[in-house]
């Protein structure tokens, strides 16, 4: 260390000497050729050091050399690079394939046909199992019959009748059989990125040169009067024969014995032994116990857990029916099936040694370490996380804002189906969970008014009515805005000033940021004062506090009986009893249930 800092190692024959002994990383610190800096990159598996140098070089075979090494460390990212850098499109396709990232895989189709590269254009379409783009290049390429034999096994029977046009007497006839062979890959379960590191220490050699700067022999003396032991008194061998201490031991035991009387046993007379029969080595027990089975995870998960989504991560679907039945009164589960079997899947991982053994399936808990005691299970790690449907909650939001209307109801009503399938680890984030379920609510009764609303075309009374509702809806503050200027436009132009008048002071207390809204609810209110009339009578009483129903879409005022989703708890006209809730689309309205179980705490 003292001689790299003072750059007085330097020389062929020295980096020869460490690369020989193996101390490639400490060569890396004083080489300033950039070759040889990448081949000793290479050589100590420094990736970010060989990508430093290959950019400086950008050379074919050196990116083509960094490209095996990062795959052979399983950086995905790199060897992606190293690829483009060298423009080798079939590596590149392949390594979409392997790591499923098909977004990509079809970009490289496009490129393979803007090159006019038949044959990767076939191998893409292989890979992404694009069956009528396979179909459409062997047209392209002549080859019909092929063409044609493809999409008549396939299922392309529009497409099998127009190359059949074509080829007239030649239409190959294909043998018939019960089950064909359909080349399709295997759909990727997950995208595979780079491959999990472990975490180690930094050597002195990394960002340590700095830091030595003491003297090895001052800290060697600076020990040596350290308190690290007591002095030790050493027995002088010289005088043993061959250094076997051995009979100094033996002597010092029988001058012992002579100074003290011991125990003073004396022999007893004892009858002769008996002689016991030896069991030969080939000896074989004639009974077999086999070892007693031990539980499976899964049934493990079963017994300790009363929340829903453990039970569907272990494959006791019928349990976690019935546990979401009792807590929440579901009873339509068609949207929670695929939420199941995601669950499922996600908490297991599959294995298979060899092609004709069986699939291994291994469990997942949450929280494993390698510390853990073996006997103590985890609960079972879970794909769907409170964090990704806040996240999804931000997309609905956006969606909202842009008037995507169907895309932001779809995006929240998976919100709705997944939180009885999330778990969280404290009481605060349980109440956070039903505070999502009340916003996502309120977003899915107005989103399913406002989509109603655009369908009435020929009622111009129910638009109104069903624009004014939206407006009574729990909504963010840019989002309430825009349904007050919606409801104020809608009123205005059917002739109803007064109700209109009354959106356009609601829109003036929200303080809008965009002026060209407030200066239309200034003016519209203005052009209200002067007639305070309604050109229809809309059921709508805005003195009047009032909730929605969730499946009539009319006002419930307050005083009046109604009954309410065990889940979603929106509010319903009692003839609703005992139909299923229109808005989350799960729970029967007015049933009884226990409430959202989501935490181990709730349980404790």
């Amino acid at each position: 260390m003292s001689m790299i800092r003072s750059s007085e190692l330097c020389g062929q024959a020295m980096i020869a000497y460490l690369h020989q002994k193996g101390f490639l990383e400490v060569a890396l610190h004083f080489v300033k050729d950039e070759r040889t800096r990448f081949n000793l990159a290479l050589g100590s598996g420094n990736i970010q050091i060989a990508v430093a140098s290959a950019k400086e070089i950008d050379e074919k075979d050196h990116w083509y050399r960094l490209g095996v090494e990062a795959l052979r460390q399983g950086n995905a990212s790199i060897v992606e690079y190293a690829y483009q850098r060298t423009k080798n499109f079939e590596r590149l396709s392949f390594l979409y394939l392997v790591t499923g990232n098909l977004d990509k895989l079809s970009k490289m189709l496009k490129i393979a046909e803007v090159k006019n590269d038949v044959m990767g254009q076939f191998h893409n379409a292989l890979y992404l199992g694009d069956i009528r783009e396979r179909v459409k290049i062997l047209e392209n390429a002549g080859h019909l019959p092929l063409a044609y034999s493809t999409a008549v096994i396939h299922g392309l029977h529009d497409i099998a009748e127009r190359l059949a046009a074509e080829l007239g007497d030649n239409v190959p006839v294909l043998p018939k059989v019960k089950s064909p062979s359909l080349l399709l890959p295997p759909t990727p379960i997950i995208c595979g990125g780079d491959w999990p590191l472990l975490r180690v220490m930094r050597g002195i050699f990394e960002g340590g040169l700095d830091n030595v700067g003491k003297n090895v022999e001052e800290d060697y003396e600076e020990a040596a009067d350290a308190d690290w032991g007591e002095e030790l008194d050493l027995v002088d061998v010289d005088n043993i024969p061959n250094g076997d201490i051995s009979a100094v031991l033996d002597d010092e035991e029988a001058h012992e014995e002579n100074e003290e009387g011991g125990w003073d046993l004396e022999d007893l007379e004892l009858p002769p032994e008996i002689d016991t029969p030896k069991t030969t080595s080939n000896a074989r027990s004639s009974v077999f116990v086999a070892p007693t089975p031990g539980m499976p995870v899964s049934q493990i998960w079963s017994q300790k857990s009363s929340l829903a989504a453990e039970h569907a991560a272990a494959g006791n679907f019928d349990i976690a029916m019935r546990l979401l039945s009792r807590q929440l009164g579901v009873k339509n589960f068609d949207p929670l099936r695929q939420l199941f079997l995601d669950l499922h899947m996600g908490s297991h991982t599959y294995l298979r040694a060899f092609s004709a053994a069986p699939v291994l399936t291994v469990a997942i808990e949450r929280g494993w370490s390698e510390s853990a005691t073996p006997n103590v299970r985890g609960p079972p790690v879970l794909v769907f996380k409170f964090s990704e449907l806040e996240e999804k909650l931000k997309a609905g939001y956006k969606a909202t804002t842009q008037g995507k209307f169907a895309d932001a109801l779809r995006l929240l009503l998976g919100i709705l189906h997944t939180i009885p399938l999330i778990v969280v680890d404290s009481r605060r984030e349980v109440d956070e969970v039903k505070e999502l379920i009340i916003i996502v609510k309120e977003y899915v009764l107005g989103l399913k008014m406002e989509i109603k609303r655009k369908e009435l075309k020929g009622d111009p009374v129910r638009q109104q009515e069903l624009a004014a509702y939206f407006t009574h809806c729990n909504l963010q503050m840019p989002h309430l805005r825009l349904a007050l200027l919606n409801a104020m436009s809608v009123c205005y132009k059917a002739g109803n000033l007064n109700t209109a008048a009354n959106f356009a002071r609601r829109l003036l207390e929200t303080n809008p940021t965009i002026e060209n809204h407030a200066k239309t609810a200034r003016q519209i209110l203005q052009a209200a004062e002067k007639n305070m009339t309604d050109a229809t009578q809309l059921n709508y009483d805005f003195r009047n506090p009032f909730v929605v129903c969730g499946a009539t879409y009319v006002p419930i005022y307050r005083g009046q009986k109604d009954v309410s989703c065990p889940y979603c708890s929106s509010r319903f006209v009692p003839d609703q009893e005992g139909k299923l809730c229109t808005v989350c689309d799960l729970s029967v309205v007015g049933s009884d249930a226990s409430g959202l179980l989501c935490s181990p705490t709730q349980i404790r």
